[in-house]
């Protein structure tokens, strides 16, 4: 749903609350002042101005997990600057996280320009000054979290400014993922999810910051370990398909020993070799509903995502899934 004039609360009485905002739906004289009220709500106060304010062009939603808040957004040219002034009025002492994923961001700092271009995370701190600047269409992602949430400490802020972090790999590729799904479907998201997602998010952003500040002893065991977690999990993501890959492969590629592998993983009620077979059987599975892939032979399919054999994969599916590969595929053909 949309309110023309102000914001549209897809999922409210709980802890996620989603915002829309399209400027299709609102006169094009108001367009670039409602898209700027919305932007107020977002991050910390910002003189915005643009040369197609006439007629602007932008989508954008506000994710609230729990206060704080996620913003999917696209936007023709605009720039930001976050003055003195506006300091002095009003600083959340926040940290905004911003990823472009399409064109490119040109922030100044100090008097000194830095690019920031597709997958790559421009980090912003709310009690400084900065003009931030695009200059084509933008297509990416916002993220606001109190500072009193994050390991920081002296400069460690105004050093990761400076830091050309990546969103494609390490940590920063980890939370460019879980945010790039989050904005994905959000709907699918229970209102008591909130306060589980922005931990999710604040975790991954202080053991970014941990990692290239070299902090990650600030870092609580609680982080820790659900860093470590979600880091395994999307390396088991990544990985699924090796026929080859074991807890010790796992174990190795995180530096840690199996015997600790198997106890992050008892915590959850689960095993690493659970997850392996899981990601791997989830994967068939989407396979067998593939229409560009029915005439793929269902042992193919097996093989494809790490199983040994046909039997072997057989007998897994019918265990999660019910039924055997062959019916659960011809089922899944079928209308409705």
């Amino acid at each position: 749903m949309f309110l023309p004039g102000r914001a549209g609360c897809l999922i409210a009485g709980g802890e996620v609350i989603e915002t829309v905002f399209r400027s299709k739906d609102v006169p094009p004289e108001d367009r670039f002042d409602r898209w700027r009220e919305l932007m107020r709500q977002c991050t910390a106060p910002l003189e915005l101005d643009s040369d197609y304010r006439d007629d602007f062009r932008a989508s954008q939603r506000l994710l609230d997990l729990d206060g704080i808040p996620v913003w999917p957004t696209k936007f023709q040219p605009v720039r930001f600057r976050r003055t003195a002034k506006l300091i002095r009025q009003s600083d959340p002492e926040q940290v905004n996280i911003s990823i472009p994923f399409e064109g490119t961001l040109y922030a100044v700092r100090d008097g000194h320009e830095v690019a920031y271009r597709p997958y790559s995370l421009c980090v912003v701190d709310s009690s400084r000054e900065i003009e931030v600047r695009t200059t084509d269409r933008q297509v990416g992602i916002g993220l606001d979290v109190p500072k009193a949430l994050l390991p920081l400490s002296g400069n460690g802020l105004a050093r990761l400014s400076r830091y050309q972090l990546s969103g494609r790999e390490g940590f920063g590729g980890l939370l460019t993922s879980f945010l790039g799904r989050l904005a994905e479907d959000s709907s699918s998201y229970r209102k008591q999810d909130g306060v589980r997602l922005a931990r999710i998010a604040v975790d991954l952003l202080s053991a970014l910051f941990a990692h290239h500040l070299g902090t990650e002893s600030d870092l609580s065991p609680d982080s820790r370990r659900q860093s470590l977690t979600l880091s395994v999990r999307d390396f088991v993501q990544r990985n699924a398909a090796d026929p080859d890959l074991t807890p010790r492969v796992v174990a190795v590629a995180h530096h840690i020993s199996v015997s600790h592998l198997h106890r992050l993983f008892r915590d959850q009620g689960t095993t690493a070799a659970a997850l392996i077979r899981h990601t791997r059987l989830e994967g068939a599975r989407r396979d067998l509903t593939d229409g560009s892939l029915r005439d793929t032979d269902v042992q193919n399919i097996a093989f494809r995502w790490g199983f040994a054999s046909h039997s072997t994969f057989t007998r897994a599916f019918r265990a999660a899934y019910g039924r055997p590969p062959r019916d659960y595929r011809r089922q899944g053909a079928l209308p409705g």
